[in-house]
This record gives structure tokens, sequence and C-alpha cells, in this order.
């Protein structure tokens, strides 16, 4: 990606805890669009670049919210979803018709035509690690996380349990492959990078890994990563081998403020030095800036989907990098205060 390339305008739909921003960003010019669902507890947003005037956000309080029109209206949909705690919501990429959700307690639905029907997919409710699930912050209860399907294979998704496993199904969810080997069982978020297939990124409370044969298996990649409570990773969309990633000491510092959480890079190939720290020889760089250091909450990470510019947003603001993580410019835009303390549940952007 070069960094002095012309910004496309792009709308980033970020979700905070209590209310969703709309914002157009155009290079050196940004405005906030709408704000929506505020009082709502949000906790997940997701947006198409073949659609990207709709998005899918989950509250945790009141169910899947759909908006059609680049978050001038947003509607509630999806009453056949159960649970009112929706945690995850995933596009394929292949075919923006084709919607996955994910709620508290766990369970699983998809919807092929855009939201309008959802089906449950009840097999993941009875693999073997099930009756182990457990979210210690609320006790007797677990959720799914998030959900990554596979942009290689409609039949293959990736669904992360927090706390308990990850699943792989390989035939459009009738099946499942429960905790393959070297997986995380605390999965924050997951990516996969349409020019590798089989590639396959984790962000973990229990650490970094990663997959390259389809989740079948995973190897840990943590070398001068100081940080091993990943929040969020990203897979730079020109190189399947750079990758940033959000991390903390642990769940305090990372969501509550006074809060301290930092940004890594990692290139190249497998890391084989622990003591290195540039990247480029597979182990992790922690890079300088407004995602790293006291004060910042764990930073959530995309990429437009079409300079492949990555964004951040954390609860000082939401960022752009057109260096892939070397220098981070702030969208000028108004930042509310009450988001100071709150932690970005959710971003995703898409060319406007």
């Amino acid at each position: 990606m070069a960094g002095d390339a012309l910004l496309a305008l792009v709308r980033a739909y970020v979700a905070h805890r209590d209310r969703l921003l709309t914002i157009a960003d155009a290079g050196g010019n940004a405005a906030i669009d709408s704000v929506r669902l505020r009082d709502r507890r949000l906790e997940c947003v997701a947006s198409h670049p073949v659609a990207p005037d709709r998005a899918f956000v989950g509250t945790f309080d009141d169910g899947l919210h759909r908006t059609v029109d680049g978050g001038e209206t947003i509607e509630r949909i999806g009453q056949t979803i159960e649970p009112d705690a929706v945690m995850a919501v995933a596009i394929a990429p292949e075919d923006p018709d084709e919607i996955w959700v994910g709620t508290e307690p766990s369970q699983l639905y998809r919807s092929r035509d855009g939201g309008e029907r959802f089906d449950r997919l009840r097999g993941i409710e009875t693999v073997p690690s099930a009756d182990q699930w457990a979210f210690p912050p609320r006790p007797h209860t677990h959720h799914v996380r998030w959900i990554e399907p596979d942009p290689a294979d409609q039949d293959r998704c990736f669904v992360g349990i927090e706390a308990g496993a990850l699943l792989l199904t390989a035939d459009g969810g009738e099946t499942w492959i429960d905790r393959p080997p070297g997986s995380r069982r605390d999965t924050h978020q997951l990516a996969t990078h349409p020019d590798a297939p089989g590639r396959v990124y984790s962000a973990a409370g229990d650490g970094y890994a990663e997959s390259t044969d389809g989740g079948e298996s995973w190897s840990v990649r943590q070398a001068g990563l100081d940080h091993r409570y990943v929040w969020s990773v990203l897979p730079d969309p020109g190189d399947p081998d750079r990758v940033l990633v959000t991390a903390a000491t642990g769940p305090r510092s990372a969501h509550s403020t006074p809060g301290e959480s930092y940004c890594y890079r990692r290139s190249g190939g497998d890391a084989v030095d622990a003591n290195a720290s540039n990247g480029t020889d597979g182990s992790w760089e922690r890079l300088d800036g407004p995602l790293s250091g006291e004060g910042v909450l764990r930073g959530v990470l995309a990429a437009d989907g079409k300079s492949g510019h990555a964004y951040a947003a954390t609860n000082r603001g939401c960022y752009r990098s057109t260096d892939f993580g070397t220098t981070w410019s702030r969208l000028d835009v108004e930042w509310p205060g009450a988001l100071r303390e709150q932690t970005a549940r959710g971003l995703a952007v898409v060319p406007s």
C-alpha cells in the first residue's frame, strides 16, 4: 500500500457501547453523518463493500438491527433470534446476503436473504466442549464472540466462543470440528485473507495463533508480543504475512479506565527470535502512536474494502493509517467525552 495513494471516500460504522457512529471519510475531510441506537448496549457491527449502505448491528439488550441507507434510519430485525443478546455478526465475503449471527447464550443463526429470515444452526450447541464454556464476568453463561466465514470456501466458517472453544465447520454449519489442535480457548477475533487460502488469524485472551490449513491446526506466534491478552487482528490486505493486533496485559487494562493497551505489527515468516523487536523476521514489533500506551483502551481494527488502508477505533477516536500502522491520523470529527471511558465494540469500513 502506497502511503501517498489517493484516499477514497469511505464510510466507517463505529459501534461504541451506547451508540452507533457513521463517519464519512474523504482523506483530509471527515464528518459524523449520523448517531443511532443511543442508550442501547452495542456489541458488534458488520457491513459489506458490495452493499455499503447496509450495516447490521448487534445489541446486548435489543437484538439485531439493520440500516439500509448508510445509518440515516435503522430498524430492529431478526425477531426469530431468540436471545436479545446479539454478540457477533458477520457477512459472507462472496455473498452480501448471507448473514451470520451469534448470541449469548451461545447460539448461531444464518440468513441467506439479507436478514429477512434467520435459521438456527443447532450443531454448535452439542459439540463435546459445550458444557465447559463459561464467561466469568457473567456466571453460568457464554457467548459467540466472533464469526469468520472463509472467503475461499463458502461452506467453511470459523466461530469463536467466549470462553471455551474455537469451532470450525466445513459443510455450511451441519457439523462442527471442536477445538482443533493448537487453537485458542478465549477467541476474541478471527480474520482470513482473500489472497491466502487456508490462512486464518486468531486474536485471543490466551494469546495469538495462526492456521495455514483452513483452521484444521494452529500454531502459536508470539515472539516479541509482550502483551498477550490479544483483542483485535487485521492482516494487511496487500500482504498476508503482515499483521496488526491490539493487546494488553489482561482484561482489566484492556477494557477498563484508565486502561493501557498497545498495537503490534508482525511481518515475514515464522517467529525465530524471541528477542527480536523489528517485526521483520516474524517476531512482533510494538508500534508507537495513538493506539498504544497508558489511557488507551484496546482498539478494534478494520480495513476499507477498496484502498486497503487500515482503520482503528479506541476510546480516544477513530484513526486511519496509509502505511499499515507505522503512522496513524485521527479522523477530525468531534469525539464525545462520554466515549473516552468506553471500549469500541466494533468497526466496519466500506467504500462509499
